[in-house]
């Protein structure tokens, strides 16, 4: 990256961070350019530089939200959905400490971004991101365990909402319980004690 590439980069995270910390403050419709602009420390001009209009600029912050999220994961565990029809089964069962500890690393260093996009997801267009994962990599998995098509919105929204309700929880509470903890209580809900001999330790 040249210093010019690093400059806009910078310039851009620093737009994306002062769009979520109003995000967390009120609903898109009413946040100005000019707001982010005092926040992000940057004048009109360099926005208009970078973006048309706030449209623009919220698609990049939920692309900026994604990528961190997904940087979290180590390569081994980012399964290609090319390679789903290959995966031993075992590898696809995805509560697990090799995906829950990453994940819930992230949700507790960005209790705040997280949060915000819970409220805002509309907004920002997570469905789009939700439905792109249920199609190439849920969908599939799902289909490998036998689930029957009719079934997997249903049972994956229901997997979702409760690990949403957990985690929110877990954050109202300041994260005070650890990482660890809180992924065995996800694991419990999920799995069921009975279950959890199915589950890699």
């Amino acid at each position: 990256m040249n210093k010019n590439e690093s400059k806009y980069f910078n310039t851009a995270v620093k737009m994306d961070k002062a769009l979520i910390s109003l995000l967390e403050k009120k609903d898109f419709e009413y946040i100005t350019i000019k707001e982010i602009c005092e926040l992000a420390e940057v004048n009109r001009s360099t926005f208009y530089l970078h973006y048309e209009n706030t449209a623009n600029l919220l698609r990049e912050t939920t692309q900026y939200i994604t990528d961190s999220f997904f940087s979290c994961f180590s390569p081994k565990s980012q399964i290609a959905a090319k390679k789903l029809q290959s995966t031993p089964l075992k590898a696809l069962v995805f509560i697990t400490p090799e995906y829950l500890t990453p994940y819930l690393t992230f949700i507790k260093e960005n209790g705040r971004l997280f949060k915000t996009s819970v409220k805002q997801f509309g907004t920002m267009g997570f469905e789009g991101v939700y439905n792109s994962l249920f199609n190439d990599i849920f969908n599939p998995v799902l289909l490998r365990f036998g689930i029957p098509e009719k079934d997997r919105q249903y049972i994956l929204k229901f997997y979702l909402v409760g690990i949403t309700a957990v985690v929110m929880e877990w954050l109202d509470k300041n994260c005070t319980d650890s990482v660890d903890y809180i992924g065995r209580v996800i694991t419990d809900c999920v799995v069921g004690k009975m279950n959890q001999s199915f589950i890699v330790k």
